[in-house]
């Protein structure tokens, strides 16, 4: 991990560039500007209650009475016009930091969805997408604007202070300079490479330790099946041991760190004492200009000092900055999932496709990859992807799929076309590449070659084995994804009883209920509400993966024949036997990526 540098700065600048230059932009910078009067406003008050407080000791040392009073007048007047000042730059730049990541938030949102990038991350080395978006876009809003501001008001503090310093002593102005430098650069060339790559790594390991705590709260009805509680304890314990580890080794660096801005900090109040002594013994200089001298070189000292002061909190802030830089990085090469276009005599693109884990969609590692690993073609340095059009019917011509790196074929020349209204089931041996050809006509897929024609995306709609439970009401679930419909109540009721789920309604206290529905339904629960849905929206195409596997026969057969009165087109994958008098056609798949299409017998 690279040091704190001028790297960093530019991954910044990439990422905030996109606010200070957006649509917003005028706005952002009307309030920037606003800050930035008002730190000018308190820095000169800063200086005038400086020179107060060193006016107040020479009155005192002096005896002179009529001089402290009206001293003391003159700094309660500046402190009530200070106060309300400070406090409203500090409100303003906290809702400056508010409104930028409140748009930051949702420019990252919105890409992160954008052309399905959620999934094609899934399994890269952008860990934590959840955390990137909640907790390092936080951080970088706040700190790089509050950095920004400091950095303004340490400018304008050195030029504010300097001027009283040098009337003072223009050699502690010149050694000011030189002992801050020199100390900037020790603490970067020593502490900078290691403080960032660990707390680089610390961000990452807590999230990680973060997300396996998730993962036992999503998944604990399994886990107290197997009664998997010690091999799960032991995980999150192992995850947070690298959270502890890594934090050890950070506070050691921290230590000799601290050692080092501690000394190195305390020569500013000694140092300016020393310096005009000799000039007040000589009776040259006030008492009340050691006060002075001291306020003004400590203040000058501290803005030269920025970095060496903050150096912890620039060290974390620059690691924050790396992984929400990667993240946009990784948001911007995510390709589209779908390449729509209108040319009928289009020829399959070439890409180099990134090696993804793809755990997706009701399909186990082994299926993806398959059990035959022998026959791993040998390709050339770029790999051909599937063409697909837009069209008004689902078709396959002559489509060659692999997995996404390219080192299994899954099937072979294939080409079929579903009629209006026709079902086509989907057969074949674990690892053949049923659910691949699926991930495939839903363009979640495009490794391989040969064109799929398939409607537009709102024409169809996919069922998979695990049923999505969205957040929201019993009514939600059933219009999804087209949860902005409105129905009658009536209606949803109808469909609640079509599907054997006449009493769910009233279960959980009517159809505008709020639940965590996939925990409180079983799984043929889940798989009968996900056909309710397909009964409301009536699609033209449906793509089932298994969409009955937790279903009695009963069920199946009701819904299916549903599902056929609708006249919908269907491809279904299953592996019951059942289910073949539903389906027109069947396709038959193989472990050797070869097939047979056949009618039903």
């Amino acid at each position: 991990m690279e040091r704190f540098n001028f790297t960093v700065i530019k991954r910044f600048w990439a990422i905030a560039k996109t606010y200070w230059s957006s649509e917003k932009k005028w706005q952002a910078r009307g309030l920037l500007l606003l800050v930035v009067i008002l730190s000018l406003g308190y820095t000169g008050l800063s200086v005038v209650l400086n020179n107060q407080r060193g006016a107040m000791i020479s009155a005192l040392s002096a005896h002179d009475e009529s001089r402290f009073w009206h001293t003391i007048v003159v700094f309660a007047g500046v402190l009530v016009a200070y106060a309300p000042i400070y406090a409203g730059y500090t409100y303003l730049r906290d809702r400056l930091g508010l409104q930028w990541r409140q748009w930051l938030t949702e420019n990252f949102i919105d890409r992160y969805f954008q052309g399905r990038a959620f999934y094609n991350l899934s399994g890269s080395d952008i860990d934590n997408p959840d955390q990137r978006i909640a907790e390092d876009i936080r951080s970088f809003t706040q700190e790089s604007l509050a950095f920004v501001l400091v950095v303004i008001s340490s400018l304008l503090g050195i030029i504010a202070f300097s001027g009283v310093l040098w009337k003072i002593s223009k050699p502690l102005v010149l050694f000011l300079v030189l002992y801050a430098l020199l100390g900037t650069l020790v603490t970067i060339g020593v502490f900078g490479k290691a403080l960032v790559r660990l707390n680089f790594a610390q961000l990452k390991k807590e999230a990680d330790f973060r997300f396996s705590m998730v993962r036992i709260r999503e998944n604990a009805e399994a886990i107290a099946f197997y009664r998997g509680e010690d091999r799960e304890s032991e995980q999150v314990k192992g995850r947070f041991d690298e959270v502890f580890d890594n934090f050890k080794r950070l506070i050691l660096w921290q230590l000799n760190l601290n050692c080092l801005t501690n000394a190195y900090e305390f020569i500013p109040f000694i140092l300016p004492a020393i310096v005009v002594a000799p000039g007040i013994f000589a009776g040259d200089l006030e008492v009340g200009k050691v006060t002075e001298a001291q306020g003004a070189f400590i203040q000058v000292f501290f803005s030269l000092n920025l970095i060496v002061a903050r150096f912890q909190e620039l060290t974390s802030f620059g690691a924050g900055i790396n992984r929400l830089y990667t993240f946009a990085e990784g948001l911007d090469q995510s390709p589209l999932s779908l390449q729509e276009t209108t040319e009928q005599d289009s020829s399959p693109s070439e890409a180099v496709v990134e090696e993804k884990s793809q755990e997706k969609v009701g399909e186990s590692e082994a299926e993806v990859a398959g059990d035959d690993q022998s026959e791993a073609p040998v390709l050339t340095e770029e790999h051909p992807t599937i063409t697909t059009e837009i069209t008004n019917r689902l078709a396959i011509a002559n489509l060659t799929l692999f997995t996404p790196n390219y080192q299994q074929m899954l099937v072979e020349d294939l080409s079929l076309e579903l009629s209006p209204g026709e079902g086509l089931l989907i057969r074949g041996p674990s690892g053949c590449g049923k659910s691949s050809l699926l991930r495939a006509i839903a363009t979640l897929w495009n490794s391989g070659s040969g064109t799929l024609y398939r409607p537009q995306a709102e024409d169809m709609l996919f069922l998979p084995q695990r049923p999505y439970m969205i957040l929201g009401t019993l009514r939600d679930q059933m219009l999804y994804p087209n949860i902005e419909a409105e129905l009658a109540d009536d209606k949803l009721h109808h469909i609640l009883e079509q599907v054997n789920l006449p009493d769910l309604d009233h279960r959980f206290g009517g159809l505008d209920a709020q639940q965590d529905w996939s925990s409180v339904l079983s799984l043929g629960e889940q798989q009968r509400l996900t056909f309710a849905r397909l009964l409301l929206n009536q699609p033209q195409y449906v793509i089932l993966d298994e969409a009955t596997s937790a279903l009695d026969l009963d069920n199946e057969a009701s819904l299916y024949r549903q599902l056929k009165a609708t006249q919908t087109t269907f491809l279904s994958v299953g592996h019951r036997k059942t289910l073949v008098e539903y389906h027109q056609r069947i396709l038959d798949l193989s472990a050797n990526h070869t097939w047979q299409l056949s009618a039903r017998s």
